[in-house]
């Protein structure tokens, strides 16, 4: 038997550490411990994939709460049906003891309550997800109505900027050359080449 865990943030800016170090405080390996940096909207995630295809009959897979796991009501049932009835794993909640698996619910009471805690657990979870939508949404139109404009602001480049892009798209300097004068990294400097093919598309 193996113990894994799993950690999810919705954003890149929101932070894994809390998760992960009550994993480790409970006696994971860093090396078992999946983590993803996506939406909890579906199981559509690289390591959570990544963790299904190791987890056996018998683990246990860890998680710190069951909106880390899912925030899709649906979804959240039928995986936590597959993983303890089709691969045979166990689940531990951390933040809620009842659900863990491992105990069997031997009684039909015991499961009876087991099944509520997680069918609550899992609507409240999907009842929080359409919530944020709805607040960032609602935050959305007011700043419109502020007069707040959204999207990336448009780039104004200099002449020497421009000259180093016109020079390379001109083919009178190569890549490493404009790189080099300009600073940048090789993706970053094709991106702004071609925002800029765009900005003049007359010239060329």
């Amino acid at each position: 038997m193996k113990t894994y865990a799993y950690a999810r943030v919705s954003t890149r800016d929101q932070n894994l550490e809390r998760q992960i170090a009550a994993f480790t405080e409970f006696g994971i390996n860093l090396d078992c411990i999946y983590s993803d940096r996506k939406s909890g909207k579906d199981f559509d995630r690289s390591q959570y994939k990544r963790l299904m295809r190791k987890l056996k009959a018998g683990d246990l897979l860890v998680i710190k709460s069951i909106d880390r796991l899912g925030r899709n009501y649906d979804a959240i049932i039928s995986e936590w049906s597959n993983i303890t009835g089709h691969i045979g794993a166990d689940i531990l909640v951390l933040d809620m003891p009842l659900l863990d698996t491992r105990a069997k619910a031997d009684t039909l009471v015991g499961k009876f309550i087991s099944d509520i805690v997680l069918q609550v657990l899992s609507f409240v979870a999907e009842n929080e997800r359409d919530n944020i939508k709805a607040r960032q949404a609602e935050g959305i139109r007011a700043a419109i109505a502020r007069g707040v404009r959204f999207g990336r602001p448009s780039i104004k480049y200099t002449d020497a900027f421009l000259q180093v892009a016109f020079d390379y798209i001109d083919k009178r300097i190569d890549s490493r050359s404009a790189l080099k004068l300009l600073g940048l990294r090789r993706d970053n400097f094709y991106y702004h080449i071609r925002k800029i093919k765009i900005m003049y598309a007359r010239r060329f």
